[in-house]
């Protein structure tokens, strides 16, 4: 956490380049695919991160594998954190960038826990309602838990709300608990 403070910089540098270029949503979906692609791939993160790799054979593996898909501002950004040797935060960046970008386009990430996926049709009945009780937008992540029998949990910022039947029958079990008593003679 010792570089937090110059991946924020470094995000919020490049969305206002982003925003010039009128490609903040492009840059986010750079930003968005590179944090994904490092995250599933162990070794591209360690060689990201070690000491030992030249930064132009980082330089090189970042143009090989994302020249073609990412923005012209995002291969700047491979540049230039090249030349600053910082290359290595590259991950703290995107993250960076992503949660800067949602804050402003005031969006947030909604998380729904369910027994089975979403359909397509109840994942913009989930929107609605999130739009409807926070007055913003959101985007939805659809975490599947058999555990939870049916109904859903979801979180949207700080605010969570259980509707499992799981968190139910542990409700019904808790009543049943305290109402059991029965006195001694």
């Amino acid at each position: 956490m010792k570089n937090a403070r110059a991946a924020i910089r470094y995000a919020k540098a490049l969305l206002n380049l982003a925003k010039d270029s009128k490609e903040e949503t492009a840059v986010n979906d750079d930003m968005l695919f590179i944090t994904t692609t490092i995250s599933e791939n162990e070794e591209f993160e360690v060689m990201l991160n070690s000491p030992i790799v030249k930064s132009s054979d980082k330089i090189n593996v970042l143009n090989a594998l994302f020249k073609e898909k990412v923005n012209t501002i995002t291969l700047g950004l491979f540049h230039l954190l090249k030349d600053n040797k910082r290359i290595a935060m590259l991950a703290s960046i995107a993250k960076q960038y992503a949660i800067i970008y949602d804050f402003e386009k005031h969006l947030q990430v909604a998380k729904v826990t369910t027994a089975i996926p979403l359909t397509s049709e109840i994942e913009k009945q989930i929107l609605a309602k999130i739009v409807t009780l926070t007055g913003e937008k959101a985007s939805l992540e659809n975490e599947v838990n058999p555990a939870i029998l049916g109904g859903f949990i979801l979180r949207v910022g700080d605010v969570q709300y259980d509707a499992s039947i799981s968190n139910y029958l542990n409700e019904l079990k808790k009543e049943f608990d305290n109402s059991h008593y029965i006195p001694k003679i």
